[in-house]
């Protein structure tokens, strides 16, 4: 029986401001066993610290580019079996009634999970295991949890069972992929560099900018 597992990830703020993030982008990689890029990420990991580096984990936007170049070459070689995909929002357009934290993220989490859902072959699916970061324990972490159990229940078979879970992302190589990944996507999109998503580009399956045919600016 088959078990898939949804790794999350976001880039971007809440501040729907002239000073906050252009977008905000939740991400995800979706996949099965094996977990290709364990080996060749353990191995860098300590290669840095033989050299000197103290390297816990790996984070895109802290990285130094070298280390950077590194972990897109391992990941880029081992997308076999990953799917990425990424919802856009462009915050301007976002209506002052949906700027709300506690609206806003559990909406556009259950449009993207619903994305996901409904182009999943379903054959053999005994388990769905979601993965994010780890959140406090907080109303952004209820609204998460709500989101995602919510479009988990309409979605699956009947029988299906699905878990939530929240880790710390120093804890789960997948969930630091989909940050690089996401992290390449709000490369594209906010600063037109897409050197690190083309290294993913074969793996991304949508970028659905949520609201593309919205023309009010709302700042």
């Amino acid at each position: 029986m088959r078990v898939l597992y949804i790794f999350l990830d976001e880039a971007g703020n809440f501040d729907f401001s002239p000073s906050g993030t252009p977008y905000f982008i939740l991400g995800s990689v979706t996949k099965e066993r094996p977990f290709h890029a364990y080996q060749g990420l353990t191995e860098l990991k300590y290669d840095l610290i033989e050299q000197g580096t103290d390297m816990e984990y790996f984070h895109a936007a802290e990285d130094r580019q070298e280390v950077r170049n590194q972990v897109f070459s391992i990941i880029s070689e081992r997308l076999e079996g990953c799917t990425v995909d990424a919802t856009i929002i462009e915050k301007r357009k976002t209506g002052p009634s949906l700027q709300d934290t506690a609206r806003f993220y559990p909406r556009m989490l259950g449009y993207h999970l619903r994305y996901i859902l409904e182009r999943v072959d379903w054959n053999g699916v005994a388990e769905i295991v979601v993965i994010t970061d780890r959140i406090p324990v907080s109303k952004k972490r209820r609204a998460v949890e709500k989101a995602v159990k919510q479009t988990l229940s309409e979605m699956l078979p009947s029988g299906a069972i699905y878990r939530v879970m929240h880790h710390d992302s120093k804890s789960n190589f997948d969930l630091q992929i989909a940050d690089y990944c996401t992290w390449a996507i709000q490369r594209k999109w906010t600063q037109g560099d897409e050197r690190s998503y083309r290294l993913i580009a074969s793996a991304v399956r949508s970028e659905f900018d949520i609201f593309r045919s919205g023309t009010l600016h709302h700042y």
